[in-house]
């Protein structure tokens, strides 16, 4: 719900950003195009200071607003990337893509722009434009300074001889204005006046002399400035100006007081004109020679302006349209994600949009009903496999025999738990392992299956578990088809009860025999060898020492072999035990205590302390196999010390109970058990001492047999550099509760 929440929202804002970023891009553009057509003069506003500074005005803001939006948008994005929102990482290089497209033709056209500003400019400011301008404004000031120095001239000369016919003036008036046209007709001048500027009537000035050549020319009176100039004696020429088009030159006339002299010469007004115009030509290149940097910064901001505009309006166009094209793919990756969550009922709508979208979703959502038939029947399938391999495994669990499975590839595939148990392994150290590692005791009946046609063999295994040798049984079945192998089932059981049966059965047999066979000549053998010793022992005299050793032997060896008749009928027709409740310290005090007297050299510990309790048992059985575990023991020692004297024999009997289990243990620090064949040492007539008859182990596994129990044959702890023998008789704990019952 809340994801759904999100979504909305984020919807919303998409929706808003848009509409204001289009029209924001279009305000962008409309800005952008305006300045660039007011700028070039392509409209009737002129660019000066401060439509250029409203238009960057109005371009920043459009392009701050546009930024702010833009960022506002990557920033959102950048958070759903960190977020791990699906589409945004491809947005973001959609947009980065779209920003570089933009921002190089930008780079190009600013560099262009401002190249192609600067070439102009500098067409413009170049030195021959200036020499242009400065040689036209020369030669305009030229002329007019030639028509100031002719007048400067002409001032002089007509000043010096009016000078000198003052008394012309005086006597003769109008000669003397006669002389001043005289020498306006000499020089060319088309006006000349003498005046004092004190004399005015109405306002307007009285002349002393005044020779025109037309009447249109009219009397400017000369400034302040230029008056004490010439009161100064300086001959003052005044350039066009007020006066129109003529060049005036001023002097005061010496010996008329205050009069002055002022004569005209006109110049061509076209010449003036053009001095005007070449003047105000070159203030105008000397303002924008001045000005030629601010245009420059002007001109590139502007560019630069309109450049970020076109740059975010490009950058703002990749964002919507990167969400218009990335929308449908986060839809995908969307429902993508929810199938592979397991959701194949996950759909993406197919919207308006383009047509390679719209198949590309389509084609998902029919992917997705193929998955969700395929994920249903794949369901059903392996349902029926989970059911066979429940039963099957059910079938097998319920088997004494251990069953393995291997697959083609040599692995092992399946083990039931009486395979385990047989192997002495758990399952995860099989399953999954290679059988020529796992299984190398059954290797050569696997290649015989594999060289059979029939695929089969079987065979005996004899394995090592927890130190005990075990015999299995094994068959080996080859699974196959017509195209090739599918692997291999590998059953087997232990059969080392059972062969160790058959061996005591026959073994059994085999002594009664022996001992029906044996027993009847021993008595008469023995009787003849006394009475011959007793008869003819007084009546020999040569070589008596001889005869006497000879029917000693004879009696000896009959004596021998009765007893190992007795052996063999003992093992033969071993008794059934008959249980009785009695306490297991006292039986085990009186089975050792005449191996005590008789073996004086060897120390005989003796702890049934936690011995002392009753449970039933067949006391003449039991005592007759601590007789024997001793009796071994001792003859153990007997062998180590003919090699070794040191240390001292020593065995030690103990009495208990471990886990509800009675037991007697025997140690002793003797030669100790055989590595090899261990697990035969309680079969009849499996003997490593010589003159062993190898049926006192077979009579006390018997023994043990009869009473639910067991013979555990053990390495004793290491001690002194001697690792003798320990025999455990363990009771079933069975008999511990009948005894409690009792």
């Amino acid at each position: 719900m809340i994801e759904r929440t999100h979504r909305r929202l984020l919807d919303r804002v998409r929706r808003f950003t848009g509409v204001t970023g289009f029209v924001l891009v279009l305000a962008g553009v409309a800005c952008g195009l305006a300045t660039f057509a007011i700028l070039t003069g392509m409209t009737p506003i002129t660019p000066n200071a401060d439509n250029t500074f409203l238009l960057m005005l109005l371009n920043g803001a459009v392009l701050l607003v546009l930024a702010l939006l833009i960022l506002g948008q990557i920033l959102f994005l950048l958070i759903e990337r960190r977020n791990g929102t699906p589409g945004a990482s491809l947005q973001l290089r959609l947009v980065s893509l779209f920003s570089v497209i933009a921002v190089v033709p930008a780079i190009v056209v600013a560099v262009f722009a401002t190249v192609t500003l600067n070439r102009g400019l500098d067409a413009w400011f170049s030195q021959r434009t200036r020499a242009i301008v400065d040689s036209a404004v020369y030669v305009a000031e030229t002329y007019v300074h030639d028509h100031g120095e002719a007048v400067r001239n002409d001032v002089a000369q007509i000043a010096a001889d009016l000078s000198q016919h003052r008394e012309l003036f005086d006597k003769e008036p109008n000669n003397f204005i006669r002389r001043v046209a005289n020498h306006a007709l000499l020089h060319g001048l088309p006006a000349i006046f003498i005046f004092d500027p004190a004399k005015q009537k109405d306002g307007k000035q009285e002349f002393i002399a005044r020779v025109v050549a037309r009447e249109t020319f009219s009397f400017f009176p000369p400034n302040k400035t230029y008056l004490e100039q010439a009161d100064k004696g300086e001959l003052v020429v005044i350039q066009p100006g007020e006066g129109g088009n003529v060049v005036r030159g001023l002097i005061k006339l010496p010996n008329f007081g205050d009069a002055y002299l002022m004569v005209y010469r006109i110049i061509n007004p076209s010449i003036q004109k053009q001095l005007r115009d070449a003047q105000e030509a070159k203030k105008e290149y000397d303002r924008l020679m001045s000005q030629r940097l601010g245009v420059q910064l002007t001109f590139g901001m502007m560019f630069a302006l309109v450049g970020f505009i076109l740059l975010l309006a490009a950058i703002w166009v990749g964002l919507w349209f990167s969400d218009k094209v990335v929308a449908p793919v986060v839809r995908l990756l969307d429902a993508a994600r929810r199938v592979s969550g397991g959701e194949l009922d996950a759909k993406v709508t197919v919207v308006e949009g383009p047509k390679d979208l719209q198949t590309l979703s389509n084609t998902f959502n029919l992917m997705t009903d193929h998955l969700k038939q395929q994920r249903d029947d794949l369901v059903a399938a392996s349902d029926a496999i989970d059911a066979r391999r429940r039963f099957t495994e059910a079938m097998l669990a319920g088997v004494s025999a251990g069953v393995i499975g291997i697959d083609p590839s040599g692995r092992i595939s399946l083990v039931n738990r009486s395979g385990l148990t047989l192997l002495g392994r758990s399952e995860n150290e099989l399953i999954g392992e290679p059988a020529e590692v796992a299984l190398e005791p059954f290797l050569p009946i696997f290649e015989q299956a594999l060289t059979r046609p029939s695929g089969f063999a079987e065979g005996q295994v004899d394995i090592e578990r927890k130190g005990e040798s075990r015999s299995l049984f094994a068959r080996v079945t080859t699974e196959s088809s017509e195209d090739a192998s599918h692997g291999h089932v590998l059953t087997f059981d232990d059969i080392t009860d059972l062969v160790s049966a058959q061996r005591n059965s026959a073994w059994a047999d085999i002594a009664r025999r022996i001992a029906h066979e044996i027993k009847n000549p021993l008595t008469p053998i023995q009787l003849s060898a006394e009475r011959l010793k007793r008869k003819y022992g007084g009546q020999i005299h040569t070589d008596k020492h001889v005869f006497d050793q000879c029917t000693d032997t004879i009696i000896r060896q009959v004596g021998d072999i009765g007893r190992m008749v007795d052996e063999f009928s003992s093992f033969a027709r071993m008794p059934k035990a008959i249980p009785e409740p009695q306490e297991l310290a006292s039986i085990v005090r009186e089975a050792t205590v005449l191996q005590r007297v008789s073996s004086s050299d060897i120390d005989i510990e003796l702890d049934v302390s936690h011995g002392e309790f009753v449970f039933p048992f067949d006391r003449r059985l039991i005592t007759q196999a601590i007789t024997n575990l001793v009796k071994n023991a001792r003859e153990s020692i007997e062998t180590r010390l003919q090699n070794q004297p040191e240390p001292r024999g020593h065995i030690e009997v103990i009495a208990g109970v471990n886990d509800e289990h009675p037991f007697i243990r025997v140690t002793d620090n003797g030669i100790g058990l055989p590595r090899e064949n261990r697990h035969r040492l309680a079969e009849p007539y499996m003997t490593t001492r010589e003159k062993g008859t190898g049926l006192g182990l077979a009579i006390v596994k018997r023994i043990m047999e009869e009473h639910g129990g067991r013979l555990v044959l053990e390495d004793a702890p290491m001690a002194d550099g001697i690792q003798g023998a320990r025999v455990t008789l363990l009771f079933d704990k069975i008999a511990a509760h009948s005894s409690a019952a009792e």
